[in-house]
């Protein structure tokens, strides 16, 4: 660690590469002024896009999110990290955990955990409907 580094908490994932990292800007705000929920949702989902691709090179839709619960606040100017782990693959379908971590002050400040989700996303053809996963070697 670095002089004047923030240290990190238990739990954050130090040994991963994040799939998406974001600068929360003020365009991203709800009324209350924090990050929209809806923002930090989509994310997830295109984090979780980014791990299914992995295993299925092809198409491949949202059909299932699983309860979020907003832990703590983000905030215009915190850096949040989107890390992601393939947790099952099925015939069509894989399950990707995202959990979502915000660093205040632009990437320079404490480690918060913010949320988590498991998301199942299916492997569709040209009339979405499901197909099997193609796993690329």
């Amino acid at each position: 660690m670095k002089p004047n580094e923030p240290a990190l908490p238990s739990g954050y994932p130090i040994d991963r590469m994040p799939s998406i990292r974001r600068l929360m800007m003020p365009r991203d705000t709800n009324a209350l002024g924090t990050i929209f929920g809806g923002v930090i949702l989509s994310e997830i989902d295109l984090a979780a896009a980014i791990e299914a691709h992995k295993h299925h090179p092809a198409k491949i839709v949202t059909v299932a999110m699983d309860k979020i619960e907003f832990k703590q606040p983000v905030f215009v100017g915190d850096l949040v990290s989107f890390f992601t782990e393939t947790t099952r693959i099925g015939r069509t379908s894989i399950t990707a955990h995202v959990s979502v971590w915000a660093q205040r002050k632009f990437g320079g400040g404490t480690f918060v955990h913010v949320t988590e989700a498991h998301v199942t996303m299916v492997a569709v053809d040209d009339e979405f409907r499901p197909t099997p996963i193609l796993r690329p070697q």
